[in-house]
């Protein structure tokens, strides 16, 4: 049974940091992309952060983290990261993993999702 459990939220103070973390089980990571996404509550629209190239590790954001948020992979923790830096009231949500693909060059989502952490910015 594949699993995606993320970790790391909580409670910062403007301008503080996280490190988000998304470990798996059932599912080798190092053979997949994983995308990290965030949705406000009450909205539908889930917004793609950051991923992470299946092959050579290769990084994509989106430009409202750019520069402040940094995603990565450990293969032998099976877990992907991400470092959020510099973080702003606007970053308060709850934030997913997925595990998918590259297609075209664009990330595709895929199946599995974790439960989500929620990330609180606010002083």
């Amino acid at each position: 049974q594949v699993q995606l459990v993320e970790s790391g939220g909580g409670l910062v103070q403007p301008g503080g940091s996280l490190r988000l973390s998304c470990a798996a089980s059932g599912l080798t990571l190092r053979n997949n992309a994983v995308g990290w996404f965030r949705q406000v509550p009450g909205r539908k629209e889930r917004e793609g952060l950051a991923s992470i190239s299946r092959t050579d590790g290769t990084t994509y954001y989106a430009d409202s983290v750019k520069g402040r948020f940094t995603i990565s992979k450990d293969n032998g923790k099976n877990t992907v990261y991400l470092q959020m830096n510099s973080l702003k009231s606007e970053d308060t949500a709850v934030y997913y993993c997925n595990s998918g693909y590259y297609s075209g060059g664009s990330y595709v989502n895929g199946n599995y999702w974790g439960q989500g952490t929620q990330v609180t910015v606010s002083s």
